[in-house]
């Protein structure tokens, strides 16, 4: 439903359900969209993100280039429903992602066959489950890939040693036990306290840090901790265990050379089947995609999009 139209960037206040859940979206048009339905694309946020933050710079940039853009908060969190607060789901985030996909079938603008998904950080590990097993996503991009299953497993550069994930499951039994009992949410902070933490952490937590906690991204409504039962579900996930299930629909994957999370997408890389690429961007860390190199990125991602669902796209 379209509830508020925001003048200079053409976006619209929406909202749909996701497994009873109602989710908070904004939907972005082009300024000067011609009569005839318009290709689109789902714009996923990173863990901890909202609809405000990257996915908002990249879906602007899109809905400038002519495709229009769907962003929205994860259930759970943001300005969408769901309680308790601050719950990181992996199978709802794909959920999320398929019921997005349903809303703008809906769309009178949009061409439903004419869809495909971005996915940033987080997202970017949501969106491939999403597209394997819902064929009306056309063509999948990632900007910064995580898998968050994996990312919690062993680490984000993958040196964590096995006892750190081992504690925390412990303690996510336990905030399990407590509200079986009738206690409140245990919660689990993201973020170091401060930026002498955050360096400490080393340049990706700093990074991480300076995004969400300071002026260079942070938005209130952003997540600064999850519930401890959250864990439980995201070490379970499995981001790109069946990638090789998307062919023949095309796939783009964009990392920073500096990334320390650059190798789950080389991985899913070497995993997928063609058509797919992965773009490297010089220079650049996880975090910079999401705000210091978005127009490179973009770069890339519009003529991806715009090739891969032109009528002619292919269909499966």
């Amino acid at each position: 439903m379209r509830s508020a139209t925001h003048a200079g960037d053409m976006r619209s206040d929406v909202s749909f359900p996701s497994a009873s859940v109602m989710i908070a979206g904004h939907l972005y048009t082009p300024e000067n969209a011609a009569t005839e339905p318009l290709a689109a694309v789902v714009v996923g946020h990173p863990a901890s993100g909202v609809k405000e933050q990257t996915a908002a710079a990249y879906a602007r940039r899109l809905a400038d280039a002519g495709l229009i853009a769907l962003t929205f908060d994860a259930a759970y969190q943001g300005e969408s429903g769901g309680t308790p607060r601050g719950i990181e789901d992996p199978a709802q985030r794909v959920e999320d992602l398929k019921n997005a996909v349903s809303f703008l079938t809906t769309r009178s603008e949009v061409d439903p066959e004419r869809i495909g998904g971005l996915g940033i950080c987080a997202s970017g590990g949501y969106v491939v489950p999403a597209a394997v097993t819902d064929h009306r996503i056309r063509a999948v991009a990632t900007v910064s890939a995580v898998d968050t299953g994996l990312a919690n497993r062993v680490g984000a550069d993958g040196t964590q040693d096995p006892s750190v994930i081992q504690g925390v499951l412990d303690a996510a039994a336990a905030a399990r036990t407590a509200e079986a009992a009738g206690g409140r949410p245990r919660m689990a902070p993201i973020f170091p306290a401060n930026e002498q933490e955050a360096r400490a952490g080393g340049q990706h937590v700093f990074d991480g840090w300076e995004y969400y906690c300071t002026d260079r991204g942070q938005h209130p409504r952003s997540a600064k901790e999850f519930t401890l039962t959250s864990i439980d579900r995201i070490v379970n996930f499995n981001a790109f265990h069946l990638i090789d299930m998307l062919a023949p629909r095309p796939l783009l994957m964009v990392v920073g050379t500096e990334a320390v999370t650059a190798w789950m997408s080389e991985r899913a890389m070497e995993q997928a089947r063609e058509p797919k690429r992965l773009h490297r961007v010089d220079g650049a860390t996880h975090v910079d995609l999401y705000d210091r190199y978005v127009p490179e990125v973009v770069a890339e991602l519009v003529p991806f999009f715009n090739h891969h669902l032109a009528a002619r796209a292919v269909r499966v």
